[in-house]
């Protein structure tokens, strides 16, 4: 859609314990599948295409994900889409927010940052209600030494043990702004457990379970399976450490998704 010349950022919150990810995938029920087949009902006849900003694993959420909507026509009216794309999705997607947007803007090379979190609970087993939010790690975990390790990760290192290997070469070197573990006030429930915890993790770029396996390092530390210094080698140049943990998807959700915004990137083209 090389001519279509009017785009909006929409900004969408999803529960992902029923889909197999975001991104189109053949004979698999999507999050992108499904705003798509809801876009082609609210536009019919209309041509259009969507951009994420990035990619969730099955099983992970959303509380903050952002897609760019191409179109040739433009909107007359974007509340009045919002409410009627809403009123059309399936109770587990919503849409929050949709802004015209320039041309000129890239949702891939324009974020500012995102913030990932994962929540987990440990010990006795959780309520079934828990499952689509926390996972559950059935063994005692030294909390302490986890939130410590934590901050390890923030700066810039060498994550190439935190991703699964590809067939082409890609940038393993990453900027984490801030990781830190504490408890878990950002999603509450009558069935949950009394206590459950968070990792908050920032940064521009993460690559394929990145986060996750972040998450099941520490997992592996917490049970006493790794140390400190095993993950501090982790991190360094050249590192031969295989780390292959890699924690359930339904503790993971994006939290908050910012952009360089600027004043021309705001105005339609």
């Amino acid at each position: 859609m090389q001519n279509a010349n009017h785009s909006y950022l929409i900004r969408i919150q999803y529960l992902g314990f029923r889909y197999s990810g975001w991104q189109i995938q053949p004979g698999q029920r999507t999050v992108e599948g499904m705003v798509s087949k809801t876009l082609k009902f609210v536009l019919p006849g209309e041509a259009f295409k969507i951009l994420g900003a990035g990619r969730t694993d099955a099983k992970v959420s959303a509380l903050d994900m952002t897609f760019e909507l191409f179109l040739y026509t433009a909107l007359e009216d974007t509340e009045s889409f919002l409410a009627f794309l809403n009123k059309n999705l399936p109770p587990d997607i919503r849409v929050m927010s949709i802004d015209p947007i320039s041309r000129k803007f890239n949702i891939i090379k324009d974020v500012k940052t995102k913030e990932y979190v994962y929540l987990f609970s440990f010990g006795k087993k959780n309520h079934p209600f828990c499952a689509p939010f926390l996972a559950n790690i059935y063994a005692d975990l030294d909390i302490s030494v986890m939130k410590e390790a934590a901050r390890l990760f923030e700066g810039v290192h060498n994550f190439s043990a935190y991703t699964v290997k590809e067939s082409r070469k890609i940038e393993t070197t990453r900027t984490i702004t801030s990781c830190k573990i504490r408890r878990n006030t950002l999603l509450k429930a009558n069935f949950f457990p009394k206590r459950s915890y968070a990792l908050y993790v920032e940064g521009v770029g993460f690559m394929r379970y990145q986060v996750r396996m972040m998450m099941g390092a520490l997992i592996q530390l917490g049970r006493g399976e790794l140390t400190v210094s095993d993950i501090e080698v982790s991190l360094q140049e050249n590192n031969t450490v295989l780390l292959t943990y890699i924690a359930p998807g339904s503790g993971l959700l994006i939290n908050r998704s910012e952009f360089d915004l600027s004043m021309e990137s705001l105005s339609k083209k």
